[in-house]
């Protein structure tokens, strides 16, 4: 159940424009996060490492789907505000392109592989 309601957070989080400035993508902006294990015309698959206490720089992200191979306990803070989530392992969400910054709160390290769609015109 708290999962449902921390979800139901996230989508009223993502649901409000990401600030003017358009920022960075997450691998740009967090390398030592964010590493990029496949970038072509249709997709950019990264792999966040999140250690225990450690913050990411705020980033951006276009449409995607998120795995947690290994979650924990989160804090994400939009330009709207921030909420605290606990993700268990094997977690999958996807949502519409945003702007964030991401902080384990936890005592263990966080990984997922992020699949963002890229557009075609």
């Amino acid at each position: 159940m708290k999962l449902i309601i921390a979800v139901i957070s996230l989508v009223s989080l993502m649901s409000y424009p990401a600030p003017a400035n358009d920022g960075l993508p997450a691998h740009i902006a967090s390398p030592e996060q964010y590493s990029v294990l496949l970038d072509n015309d249709s997709v950019l698959v990264l792999k966040m490492d999140l250690d225990a206490g450690e913050s990411d720089e705020w980033h951006f992200h276009r449409a995607e789907t998120v795995y947690f191979e290994k979650g924990g306990e989160l804090k994400i803070t939009t330009s709207t505000g921030e909420m605290k989530l606990t993700i268990p392992d094997g977690h999958v969400m996807w949502h519409e392109p945003w702007q964030h910054q991401v902080s384990n709160i936890g005592n263990t390290q966080i990984t997922a592989i992020i699949v963002e769609q890229k557009t075609h015109e």
